[in-house]
């Protein structure tokens, strides 16, 4: 779908859906526990991916399941741990650029534990058995790794731990898992070294790690999904760009690190030089970009390589889209600078580049442009919110589809 965006102000109260990274969760911790309810369930891509998958573990048959995770890169990294755990195989497929975001940190745990895994034709086959024990990852590639193995060690039959070799970024996430978690019964002791602790970790390198008891179940749990910061930052992005909206329904005590979104609104809101580390909240980039277009001075948002393999590389794409539409953005190899301006022009036409954060940015940043904006393949919202395009329309958004 494409449309042309008319440049206007948008006016009146919304309530994002819900967190699609504490529903995730919630629906595995559920299908785990044969039962739960979940409240406030978006059917988002990305839900109904990890849905898909889950029943297709639950098939009876003597084949390998075959799981399409969509574009879905939690669920992906979500279950391919659990497919071992609980059926001993599996087949991964997926769509978009999601198979060539990057395994490596599980493909090193299974060569150390002699599982096969092939991947090749954008497909993922996995076989073999986890069994209990010691489980190290690199912190700074994706949390969704440490997820995975939080969900499937509980269920072997002694006590595991997973030790992070490096810095744990995203680490909201971690902690978000460990919540759902625990609301379904399941329990993992977090304990954090540095070289400042009494007791230091080995060769004087810190690191964080989770003790992870076996033998346990999951039961039955209930759970209502609140609404999800970081589609709330694209709303509250088009208020710091001058229109009238109210963003209700938000926990401010949320366990959903992209929450920060709160604190960065207001400080973006002064006039000066500002540096964001966006390792801790990653998702966050595209409507801080923006925002920090059209304000004084510069923002540098700094540890953001793993950009490079979402949806798109949103490093490139961000850059892209914003300088398109008379921003000034510099992109770095893992950073981007953005120089304040008063507004936007517009008047051209951006490719979302099936990157569904890059079409929210980009019809907010419309409503600042002096001159109409078109884009490119914006049905891509569906993968995290199908109805968008209805609340931009509710809330006065002005377009036409093509």
């Amino acid at each position: 779908m494409d449309i042309r965006i008319t440049p206007g102000p948008l006016a009146g109260t919304v309530v994002p859906p819900p967190s699609k990274s504490i529903a995730h969760r919630a629906i595995l911790a559920a299908a785990l526990a044969g039962g739960g309810t979940i409240s406030n369930l978006a059917a988002s891509q990305d839900i109904e991916a990890t849905r898909r998958c889950i029943a297709a573990l639950n098939a009876e048959g003597p084949d390998l399941p075959l799981l399409d995770c969509g574009e879905s890169g939690s669920t992906l990294r979500f279950l391919i741990p659990l497919a071992l755990v609980l059926r001993g195989d599996g087949i991964f497929t997926g769509r978009g650029r999601l198979m060539e975001r990057p395994q490596k940190p599980y493909f090193d745990i299974f060569d150390e534990k002699g599982i096969f895994y092939e991947q090749k034709d954008g497909a993922l086959t996995v076989r073999g058995a986890l069994t209990p024990g010691e489980y190290r990852l690199p912190g700074n590639v994706s949390s969704q790794f440490v997820t995975g193995l939080l969900y499937a060690l509980p269920l072997l039959d002694g006590d595991s731990e997973i030790i992070l070799t490096s810095k744990l970024e995203s680490k909201g996430y971690v902690n978000m898992t460990l919540a759902v978690l625990k609301n379904f019964g399941v329990t993992a002791e977090h304990q954090f070294y540095n070289r400042f602790a009494k007791r230091a970790a080995p060769e004087g390198q810190w690191y964080e790690r989770y003790m992870i008891p076996g033998n346990q179940a999951f039961q039955s749990g209930d759970v209502t999904i609140e609404p999800d910061w970081s589609q709330a930052a694209f709303w509250m992005a088009a208020e710091f760009l001058g229109s009238d909206v109210e963003v209700a329904g938000m926990n401010y005590n949320s366990v959903q690190g992209d929450r920060a979104i709160d604190k960065q609104f207001v400080l973006l809101g002064r006039p000066q030089d500002y540096t964001f580390d966006s390792s801790v909240f990653p998702d966050l980039v595209p409507p801080l970009a923006l925002m920090a277009a059209v304000r004084s001075g510069t923002v540098c948002l700094t540890n953001a390589a793993r950009l490079r393999m979402k949806e798109s590389d949103r490093l490139t794409t961000v850059a892209q889209t914003l300088n398109a539409l008379g921003a000034q953005v510099e992109e770095g190899p893992d950073f981007l600078k953005i120089r304040g301006r008063d507004g936007l022009t517009g008047g051209v036409t951006v490719d979302c580049c099936n990157d569904h954060r890059i079409a929210m940015m980009a019809a907010v940043a419309a409503t600042r442009c002096a001159e109409p904006v078109t884009l490119l393949g914006a049905e891509c919202v569906s993968k995290s919110y199908p109805n968008f395009w209805e609340e931009y329309k509710r809330l006065g958004g002005i377009f036409d589809v093509l």
